[in-house]
C-alpha cells in the first residue's frame, strides 16, 4: 500500500500538524491508521524481532508529539515522521551493536560474507553501456516446475536482503519493498543521489547473485 511521502509539505500536512498541536485526537488516529504498520515494517530493518520494532514505532509517536511544534513544513509530514523513526531505530541498533563481538561478523569457517555479482559481468566504466550487464542474467521466473512455490523464492529474496550490509539493506528495502522514490530515500536517509544509486546497485547485485545461486541449485 502506497502512502503519500511527497518531498515538501502539502496543505493537508500543515492542517494535520496544526490539529496535532492542538491535541486533536482524530488527527492522531488518522496518523496511526495511515502510517503505523509501515513504521513497524521499516523498524524491522534495524532490530531482530517485531516486538522491538513495535517499541521503536511507539517511541516514534512519542517523538512526533513532543516535537510537532518544530515541524516547519520544509518536508512532508510523513518524511519528518520517518526521519524520527529511523533516528530512533539507529540509536537502538548502535546500542545493540556495542554488545556484538567482532567475530560475529564472520561465519563459522572464518570467511567474510559472500561477495556480490562479479564486476566482470558488467560493461567497464569507459564503455558507452557502463554498469550494464554484458550478458543478461538468467530470468528469475523460469519454469514453474523448477521453482516449486513462489513463496519459497520470496523467502530467499528477503533472506538475501536481510543479509546485506545495513546501508545497502536500508536502501533496497525502502526502494524495492516499500516502494519509495529515490528522492524520498535520499531525504529520509540523508544520502546524496550518487550514494543512493551506488548502495541500491550494490544491494540489488548481491541479492541477484544470491538468488542465482539458489535458482541454479534448485
Amino acid at each position: 500500500m502506497q502512502h503519500d511521502r511527497r518531498p515538501s509539505a502539502s496543505t493537508d500536512d500543515r492542517v494535520l500538524a496544526m490539529a496535532l498541536r492542538s491535541g486533536n485526537e482524530a488527527a492522531f488516529v488518522s496518523l496511526l491508521d495511515r502510517y503505523h504498520a509501515a513504521l513497524v515494517r521499516v523498524a524491522m530493518m534495524y532490530v531482530p524481532n517485531r516486538a522491538e520494532a513495535e517499541e521503536i514505532a511507539q517511541e516514534t509517536w512519542i517523538g512526533v508529539f513532543r516535537g510537532i511544534d518544530r515541524f516547519e513544513g520544509r518536508s512532508s509530514l510523513s518524511t519528518w515522521i520517518y526521519r524520527i523513526l529511523i533516528n530512533q531505530a539507529k540509536q537502538r541498533r548502535r546500542r545493540a551493536d556495542q554488545s556484538i563481538p567482532f567475530s560475529a561478523l564472520w561465519d563459522a569457517a572464518g570467511t567474510a560474507p559472500e561477495a556480490a555479482v562479479d564486476i566482470d559481468r558488467f560493461f567497464p566504466s569507459d564503455h558507452e553501456r557502463a554498469g550494464r550487464w554484458m550478458s543478461p542474467p538468467r530470468s528469475w521466473e523460469g519454469n514453474p516446475e523448477e521453482r516449486m512455490l513462489a513463496g519459497e523464492t520470496r523467502t530467499h529474496i528477503m533472506e538475501a536482503v536481510d543479509g546485506l550490509p545495513p546501508d545497502q539493506r536500508e536502501v533496497v528495502l525502502l526502494r524495492d519493498v516499500e516502494g519509495w522514490t529515490a528522492a524520498e530515500v535520499c531525504t529520509i536517509l540523508e544520502l546524496s543521489a550518487i550514494n543512493q544509486r551506488v548502495l541500491l546497485h550494490r544491494g540489488r547485485s548481491r541479492v541477484r547473485r544470491t538468488l542465482e545461486i539458489y535458482l541454479e541449485g534448485a
